[in-house]
């Protein structure tokens, strides 16, 4: 736990060539998740005045964007994030019209397993009702 700490007061940058877009990607993930928690925190506090409307969220919004940029730079996690970038840059990614196609494909499987699951779930139904006329003829 103390290295985590000792890391977010550092300054320095951990293989700043490495792995830019997939920390890039991270750290506006995490932003936009400390933006969007400061922006609520502010309307909570809409009436509450000055210090608790507009500076509270601020310094949150400022500590959680320090602590967002520290956490892509803490050396497991930089390394991870660059292993995730060199794994996506050997992918080989279909070209537009293969994915239209087996965009089509996935949609049409899944349409028909809804309606598939629907008549089952009509069947089951019936057959529960059926049952259960037949339990209250024989037991009343």
């Amino acid at each position: 736990m103390g290295g985590i700490f000792q890391e977010l007061f550092r300054v320095s940058i951990y293989k700043r060539t490495q792995g830019r877009i997939a920390r890039q990607v991270t750290f506006g993930a995490l932003a936009a998740i400390v933006a969007l928690g400061a922006l609520s925190l502010s309307e909570y506090y809409r009436d509450r005045g000055p210090e608790l409307h507009y500076y509270m969220p601020l310094a949150l919004l400022a500590v959680g964007l320090w602590a967002s940029f520290r956490i892509v730079q803490m050396p497991a996690f930089a390394d991870f994030l660059i292993s995730v970038e060199g794994e996506m840059n050997k992918v080989s990614w279909p070209a537009r019209s293969e994915l239209f196609r087996a965009s089509i494909v996935v949609m049409v499987v899944i349409f028909f397993l809804a309606a598939l699951l629907f008549f089952y779930d009509l069947a089951l139904e019936y057959l529960r009702h059926g049952l259960e006329r037949i339990v209250t003829a024989i037991f009343g």
